[in-house]
């Protein structure tokens, strides 16, 4: 127990502290930067500061969903798709930083509260646990669909990453699905979307 709360320790400290990094190319790197105007690059930074803590949220949840999970096959895909999670979260930071822009500096509080969450799905059960697998996607690859189009025409760069993370994250609820996922109540996907849209207001600015 102690050397898993190590690794989990350290888990927590290279997510929210070190420099992520990507297996993948980063989408987009081949597109010519486009010239945008101070307004519009602190707006799409502002955006990718938002998609960059919604990925610092997902690395707790999965992080939490393994840690208490049963099922090896649960714990396999959990893993799998942090993995790709990381890659969004280098893809994100880099962004950010062409911009100009800086991360939120809530980032520590969206992960000890995306942690807690994750802690809890696991305990519900397996199905449960891949049921919130499922709506936590399916809920951001809405919301990367809202940024896709707030985003300024011309900035191709920024729109090739979040195509490429939703591409990923509608992969990670398909298979969710398949291994067995619950639908979760109603009342319980509204709660996460209230908090989901917390997040992405206050991140946008802080």
């Amino acid at each position: 127990m102690i050397d898993e709360a190590i690794v989990q320790f350290d888990k927590t400290l290279r997510t929210l502290f070190a420099p992520a990094r990507s297996v993948r190319p980063t989408p987009g790197a081949d597109v010519p930067e486009t010239h945008l105007g101070d307004r519009d690059r602190q707006h799409v930074a502002a955006l990718m500061r938002v998609n960059h803590s919604g990925e610092i949220c997902a690395q707790a949840l999965y992080q939490g969903q393994s840690m208490s999970a049963g099922d090896l096959d649960v714990k396999r895909e959990l893993a799998r798709a942090s993995d790709e999670e990381t890659e969004h979260l280098a893809w994100t930071e880099q962004r950010i930083s062409e911009l100009g822009g800086r991360k939120s500096l809530l980032n520590p509080l969206w992960y000890g509260g995306s942690l807690a969450l994750g802690l809890l799905a696991g305990r519900l059960g397996d199905r449960w646990n891949l049921g919130f697998l499922a709506e936590t996607e399916r809920q951001v690859e809405a919301h990367l669909s809202s940024h896709l189009e707030r985003l300024p025409p011309e900035d191709r760069k920024s729109r090739e990453i979040l195509e490429r993370m939703k591409a990923d994250e509608a992969h990670h609820a398909d298979v969710a699905l398949a291994l067995g996922a619950h639908e979760l109540p109603a009342p319980f996907r509204g709660a996460m979307r209230l908090m989901a849209r917390v997040m992405t207001a206050t991140a946008y600015r802080i």
